[in-house]
């Protein structure tokens, strides 16, 4: 067990939410306490908190105190380590802040060994098969999952993404320049890992190459876009999922665009009731990363054409449970060859 500064975590209940955010995503700790100007703890804010606030379309600039727990579980400076221990074991807690007795901060404890990635025997399917025709030349030689950002190719970046997450199971669905790809990446001993294909001799789709898997998995499994960067925390989404009980996940990000004019509301007769100047419209986004239980595969048809999202319209008529996941987390779609250069930058300067 670790003792984390947990100055660096701290905020103000009146600071904006945003900035919540930021603390939970820099101190890696996924948690942000909300203290007083003597440090009295207010309550804490972690990602669940903030999704939840998503959900609920609550903007990034309220105040922190709108979405924090007010009634955390503390330990005091005066029990003993083992205690503190036993304590966030048998609650399942990551950390704990630990409070004198006027109830200010004194330190913040961490279980390391929570940290550690949890060996997961869950499916990950990349789709890999795409043309990348929107990347002009750059594809003309080279598959877009085997481009590179930085000094890897997207696809080794993003199979290593879910190796720090314990997974270790992949089956690449392959099609345009499939031998480059097979040849790269092998059996995934390379990399530690065991890699499958799915040979797609048509294009099928988002989702349907799943049809061609061997065999149903056991668990629920990953399935993510071939073409994308992200720092989502993969085992997050695994519990969500869970937790929800959903025959379906599709994880989501929150996209504002505001309107340069000033909108008019008019009435009957043409009157004129009010103007809202430059109104910010919010939507969520399909990212391409979603998580499926396995007894959602007879839905997808064998050998023809079908996306990720006919998937979850199907699910939703049959009265399943398709839900989603919101994230704020880094995330970007290289489709266009403005984002591949996007993605290059952010991947020199962050990753």
């Amino acid at each position: 067990m670790l003792t984390i500064s947990w100055k660096s975590v701290r905020v103000a209940p009146e600071a904006p939410l945003m900035r919540a955010l930021e603390i939970i995503s820099e101190g890696a700790l996924g948690v942000a306490l909300v203290v007083d100007a003597d440090d009295k703890l207010l309550g804490l804010v972690t990602d669940g908190d903030v999704r939840r606030g998503l959900l609920r379309h609550i903007s990034l600039d309220v105040p922190v105190r709108e979405v924090m727990c007010t009634t955390p579980t503390v330990a005091r400076d005066s029990d003993t380590q083992e205690h503190i221990m036993t304590l966030m074991r048998t609650r399942t807690l990551h950390h704990i802040p630990v409070v004198d007795d006027q109830g200010r901060v004194v330190g913040l404890e961490w279980l390391k060994d929570m940290t550690l990635p949890t060996p997961r025997d869950n499916w990950v399917v990349l789709m890999a098969g795409g043309l990348g025709s929107r990347l002009g030349e750059l594809t003309r030689d080279c598959p877009k999952p085997l481009l590179h950002v930085g000094k890897q190719p997207i696809l080794e970046m993003i199979i290593e993404n879910f190796v720090s997450y314990g997974f270790h199971k992949f089956y690449l669905a392959v099609n345009y320049k499939k031998e480059m790809i097979k040849a790269y990446f092998g059996d995934g001993s390379r990399l530690g890992v065991r890699i499958e294909y799915l040979e797609e001799e048509q294009r099928l789709g988002t989702a349907g190459p799943l049809s061609l898997m061997p065999e149903a998995p056991k668990d629920p499994f990953f399935v993510m876009n071939g073409d994308l960067l992200t720092r989502i925390h993969f085992g997050r989404v695994l519990d969500y999922h869970r937790q929800q009980q959903a025959d379906a996940t599709m994880c989501v990000r929150q996209v504002e665009e505001t309107l340069p004019y000033g909108v008019v509301d008019l009435g009957e007769n043409h009157r004129l009731n009010g103007i809202t100047e430059k109104p910010v419209n919010r939507y969520f986004v399909n990212t391409g990363i979603y998580l499926l239980e396995p007894h959602v595969l007879p839905i997808i048809p064998k050998g023809q054409f079908f996306d990720m999202p006919d998937l979850f319209r199907s699910l939703a008529d049959e009265g399943k449970h398709p839900v989603a996941f919101p994230f704020l987390e880094y995330w970007m779609d290289i489709g266009q060859v403005g984002d591949f250069h996007q993605a290059c930058r952010d991947v020199k300067d962050s990753f």
